[in-house]
């Protein structure tokens, strides 16, 4: 099993969210609301009046072999709007209940 964190601009939230359902990405944890700024390029989401966009999160646990699939889905969402901001980590699950 492999989690995928996925930050992004608020206004890819239904595509995401949709794209996971459409996945069978059934189980996932979001944050409506989180702040940040991209590492390369990305302007802050930080909600002020300077800076205010905002961002959202998502956690989804997946199968492996699903991790692939949804990574060019959200590459090609990127790509369709790449000022936005969308970044994608993967990291191993080790153990759940």
């Amino acid at each position: 099993m492999k989690s995928i964190f996925i930050a992004f601009d608020q206004a890819h939230y239904d595509h995401i969210i949709d794209m996971l359902e459409r996945n069978n990405c059934r189980g996932f944890t979001a944050w409506q609301s989180v702040q940040g700024r991209g590492s390369i390029s990305g302007e802050p989401h930080y909600g002020s009046h300077a800076w205010p966009s905002q961002a959202s999160a998502v956690i989804t646990i997946v199968e492996d072999h699903r991790v692939p699939i949804i990574l060019d889905k959200l590459r090609a969402l990127n790509d369709e709007r790449p000022k936005l901001g969308l970044r994608a980590f993967v990291w191993n699950i080790e153990d759940m209940m």
